[in-house]
């Protein structure tokens, strides 16, 4: 199965219109259906990042939703996803993409960098942001996903200079990029394709970042 069917964004229109446990076990046998034809893609996508990046698995998410703290008390997501974890660890981030109609999009990057390693992007920018801006800025980069995204400090992070030529950087919390689809995308026989070529773009960013989070700012490795 390298396409997804017509009938999986059917069946996810139905389940977000009837978000209820009994509409969801009377369907059960059609969810098992649709389910068993995302997965089948998306082991087929993870046949093509193979082919150019170390990937160490797939997880597909549960359907089910954890409610306990969530203001949305629907029990399910009315969409598919799944993240591919890249191997070893000096290669870090991640590919994500999420099948739901009207609202499909692929993504990778770092959504919360924890304290340390949010430091060392910080003091990488702040000694030379030439090479991650030239990155961002290559066509490629830009004709998959525009821009790096993610949320940002309203001001310079404590310790760093507020004039900085490249701040806008250095305020950075997040480091993400994405990739809209439409359902007609989506139903494209070629999407497999496309979501690969948006996955092969995204190489050198995550090629980049995981030299940095994997080095010190002298470039000699902290990993084992």
């Amino acid at each position: 199965m390298t396409s997804i069917s017509k009938t999986t964004l059917e069946f996810l229109k139905e389940l977000k219109k009837n978000n209820t446990r009994e509409w969801f076990n009377t369907h059960k046998p059609a969810f098992q259906v649709e389910q068993a034809k995302v997965k089948l893609f998306y082991n087929a996508l993870m046949e093509t990042l193979i082919s150019h990046d170390d990937i160490e698995k797939l997880k597909i998410f549960r359907i089910y939703r954890d409610v306990r703290f969530s203001k949305d008390k629907t029990p399910y997501k009315p969409h598919f996803a799944g993240h591919f974890v890249r191997g070893t660890k000096r290669l870090r981030g991640g590919y994500y993409l999420r099948i739901r109609p009207g609202e499909s999009f692929l993504a990778g990057g770092f959504w919360e960098p924890n304290k340390d390693d949010l430091l060392r992007i910080r003091k990488e920018f702040e000694m030379d942001a030439s090479e991650i801006r030239e990155i961002i800025e290559h066509k490629a980069f830009v004709k998959h996903f525009d821009k790096l995204q993610g949320n940002s400090l309203k001001t310079a992070p404590r310790g760093f200079d507020k004039e900085h030529p490249d701040m806008d950087l250095i305020r950075m919390k997040q480091f993400i990029v994405t990739r809209e689809f439409t359902d007609e995308e989506v139903l494209n026989p070629n999407f497999i394709d496309e979501v690969g070529k948006s996955y092969k773009a995204m190489r050198p960013y995550f090629d980049y970042m995981s030299e940095i989070l994997t080095t010190d700012l002298n470039g000699v490795s902290i990993i084992d």
